[in-house]
């Protein structure tokens, strides 16, 4: 693992991600040095990609085993005839993994070099090829056809268009070049294709640009666990406050056989228009997407509700899932944040709204998940302890029960599942 760096914090931030991870609490458990050990292992591993690449089967479109036949034809084709096994999840059937193989420490470096931005980057380990748009740097003579190797610039001191760089870089592989550096800077309006095939990542993983888009949705681990901790029923009305892109919308939708109804909510209008994209794509007619900020979405005048769109009267959803915006200190790779401590801490009040707005909207005896994609514990263990607090009829309740747990035990997510036990009064809530 030691091909990569661990992620490259702040000072101020790494500090305050130990303190929450090195506390007395830990300490006294495990002992200082092994807390500390831990530690720095969840760093290493937050620079580098997961282990599998994970894909969500449409089940209401085809069977796990039929998109698993002819998902095993398209890898066949990328990897020119390797066979590389695809895996059933032993408890989320509906979800597929692909095993990744490296870091592979014996590619042969170029002299002829493309600097990439620290996203594309990220991208580039889970798969992808580069496309023009990331290409910050390259060499001088760079011309289409050239094997290229191919270097993120983790920490975004690169200049745009620059001929070489010698500051902090992490080799990523080789790819062939599609484009001269002439046609990549230009000057013209900026290009959108693609830019660098990679044909030896550090890491392989299947691209899947647009591999069975209909029977196919590309979705990290954690985010596919979510749904199945909400566990929605056919009939039920479901809220997914916070809803873009629409992964798990469609997964809501998909688990209730497209029976019931499937409210979702996001504030921007680009990100609705790809959720309906997707349902769209996926066959999923039960669901109803709207631009609208959830922390607005309670309609307070308690006039009856004819129209079906947000602002919606309390008590009105069976199931409600909060995957609140975050810091994303979770998702992986990420070899550099470059963030502040401020900024770090800046959406635990937004969160808060959001949560007050869920807990409102939730039927009595309804289920609401709480769930992010980063580590810290004040937009986690501490935004849960605070909503226990704050709302009494709220109950913690078990995320899943056997194996499942246990086997999702290193994943970047953090799950809260929480119960509302008998009705809940309008007038208590502060």
């Amino acid at each position: 693992m030691s091909i990569f760096p661990k992620i490259s914090l702040r000072p101020e931030v790494e500090n305050y991600l130990k303190e929450g991870f090195v506390n007395k609490e830990i300490v006294t458990a495990l002992g200082k040095q092994e807390a500390e050990r831990k530690f720095e292992t969840l760093l290493k591993h937050l620079s580098h990609p997961p282990s599998f690449t994970t894909v969500r089967v449409n089940t209401h479109l085809a069977s796990v085993q039929h998109v698993k036949n002819l998902l095993f034809d398209e890898l066949q084709k990328q990897f020119n005839g390797l066979s590389v096994p695809i895996l059933q999840h032993p408890d989320l059937q509906d979800v597929l993994l692909i095993p990744v193989i490296g870091p592979r420490k014996n590619i042969k470096k170029q002299q002829c070099e493309a600097i990439v931005g620290a996203q594309c980057g990220n991208a580039v380990l889970r798969g992808a090829h580069v496309y023009a748009p990331g290409i910050v740097s390259a060499s001088k003579f760079m011309k289409a056809g050239d094997v290229i190797s191919v270097y993120s610039d983790i920490k975004g001191k690169c200049k745009k268009g620059a001929r070489e760089f010698d500051g902090t870089k992490v080799f990523l592989g080789n790819g062939i070049s599609e484009l001269s550096r002439k046609e990549i800077f230009n000057g013209l309006p900026e290009l959108k294709g693609m830019g660098i095939r990679m044909t030896e990542p550090v890491y392989l993983s299947p691209s899947f640009d647009n591999v069975l888009p209909r029977y196919l949705f590309l979705q990290n681990l954690p985010s596919a666990l979510v749904t199945h901790v909400l566990n929605p029923q056919p009939g039920e009305k479901i809220l997914d406050l916070c809803a873009a892109p629409g992964g798990k919308t469609t997964h809501i939708a998909a688990l209730m056989h497209d029976q019931g109804e499937v409210i979702a909510l996001d504030k921007i209008f680009s990100k609705v228009e790809k959720i309906k994209q997707n349902a769209l794509l996926l066959g999923l007619n039960s669901i109803r997407a709207f631009c609208f900020d959830g922390t607005k979405a309670v309609k307070l005048d308690m006039v009856e509700d004819t129209e079906g769109e947000p602002p919606f009267l309390p008590e009105s959803f069976d199931r409600i899932l909060l995957d609140a915006p975050c810091s994303g200190m979770g998702q992986r790779p990420n070899m550099a944040c470059t963030w502040s401590l401020k900024e770090l801490a800046s959406y635990q009040p937004l969160q808060r709204k959001l949560f007050t707005a869920a807990v409102q909207l939730l039927k009595p005896e309804g289920v609401l998940v709480y769930s992010t994609c980063t580590i810290t514990l004040a937009e986690n263990e501490e935004q849960v302890a605070w909503a226990l607090t704050k709302f009494p009829c709220l109950q913690l309740q078990p995320q899943m029960k056997g194996r499942l747990q246990n086997s999702l035990g290193n994943i970047h997510t953090q799950n809260i599942y929480l119960k509302e036990m008998g009705r809940f009064p309008l007038t208590s809530m502060g």
